[in-house]
């Protein structure tokens, strides 16, 4: 059941988002490096001076969906539920099921050549080298969580246009 209650709050950049993305990376590091290419730190808490949900969200890269079944069994040793793409094609997602101490993060796992990899990076390194989108995107941002505070789904829809505009523009 996916929470619904929760209060959307945006929150100024902070440089420790980068040092927290580190940490959760070494541990599913840990867990399946010999299974994926590499490790992204995505999202907005991946661009320098961006306003942000406190929230990390990771990109655990693989060749291809050959390898999903041995990560999905790994991961579940460790503690990650497997959730599907939840309606995102080219991105599984998995949820911590025990806290490990670590500040609160999204875990996906992606095809190298998945969309909703591609995605990420595309607006990712588009808000890292354009100020006048990042200081937009945090505006709008901002006013969102003020309108719809309880309503994570109102949330995102409300970014769907400009995060489109981006995507369109750059893929």
């Amino acid at each position: 059941m996916v929470e619904r209650t929760r209060v959307i709050e945006i929150v100024p950049y902070h440089p420790e988002w980068k040092i927290e993305f580190e940490k959760i990376k070494s541990m599913i590091l840990s867990y399946i490096s010999d299974l994926i290419i590499k490790i992204d730190h995505v999202g907005s808490t991946s661009v320098e001076g961006l306003a942000a949900k406190p929230i990390i969200d990771v990109d655990v890269v693989i060749e291809s969906y050959d390898v999903l079944p041995e990560v999905i069994e790994r991961l579940a040793k460790e503690g990650f539920q497997h959730e599907g793409n939840l309606g995102v094609e080219g991105r599984e997602a998995f949820k911590r099921t025990l806290d490990d101490g670590y500040m609160k993060y999204h875990l996906y796992v992606c095809p190298k050549d998945g969309k909703g990899y591609l995605e990420h990076i595309a607006l990712r390194d588009y808000l890292r080298e354009n100020e006048t989108a990042r200081e937009q995107y945090a505006a709008l941002k901002y006013k969102l969580a003020e309108d719809h505070r309880y309503n994570i789904d109102h949330y995102i829809e409300g970014k769907n246009d400009f995060v489109t505009g981006i995507l369109k523009k750059v893929l």
